[in-house]
């Protein structure tokens, strides 16, 4: 006995699209069209909008971008975080008890701090030579500044008491 032949259709029988497939296709192309061009308008009208902003924003901030204010804020507060993290009360305190040291004979000009380098830079003035070197002697017994270092000095003549003024500059120390 052998086993009844089987055949298949792998083909099958054709179906018409009726009318009703082909309106849905053809709703299907509208819709895809609509989108289309709806997803256009929009981004014509982001950039109009994006433009309008700039304008607007370089008009408040003096012709800088949104961008450029963004960086500014941040360099400030890189520089606030730098100046907070500067031991001003141990510095200063160093500074007048030199100056007082020399029992008032050494008056302080300016101090100039290099954040980077963790350095400071002061201006001062006394009334001879030998009292300003024993200035930067006694700042290098300081705890909070190390290498103190006589960078100039000049004698001012146009002033009738002839004070020297020198520029002093020295390490700073974060330990206490």
């Amino acid at each position: 006995m052998s086993a009844p032949r089987l055949e298949l259709d792998l083909v099958g029988a054709r179906s018409e699209a009726g009318v009703v497939g082909m309106s849905i296709a053809a709703l299907g192309v509208l819709c895809l069209a609509g989108a289309l061009a709806q997803q256009h308008y929009l981004k014509e009208q982001r950039a109009g909008l994006e433009l309008r902003r700039a304008a607007i924003t370089e008009a408040r901030h003096g012709g800088r971008s949104a961008q450029s204010v963004a960086g500014l804020n941040a360099q400030n507060a890189e520089k606030t975080v730098h100046e907070l993290g500067t031991p001003w009360s141990r510095l200063l305190a160093e500074l007048e008890n030199a100056s007082s040291d020399t029992s008032g004979n050494v008056a302080l000009l300016s101090i100039e701090p290099d954040h980077a380098k963790h350095r400071v830079r002061v201006l001062a003035e006394a009334r001879s030579l030998e009292l300003a070197l024993a200035y930067v002697q006694r700042l290098g017994k300081a705890p909070t500044l190390r290498f103190p270092m006589l960078d100039s000095h000049e004698l001012r003549k146009e002033d009738k008491d002839h004070p020297v003024r020198f520029q002093v500059s020295a390490d700073w120390s974060d330990a206490s």
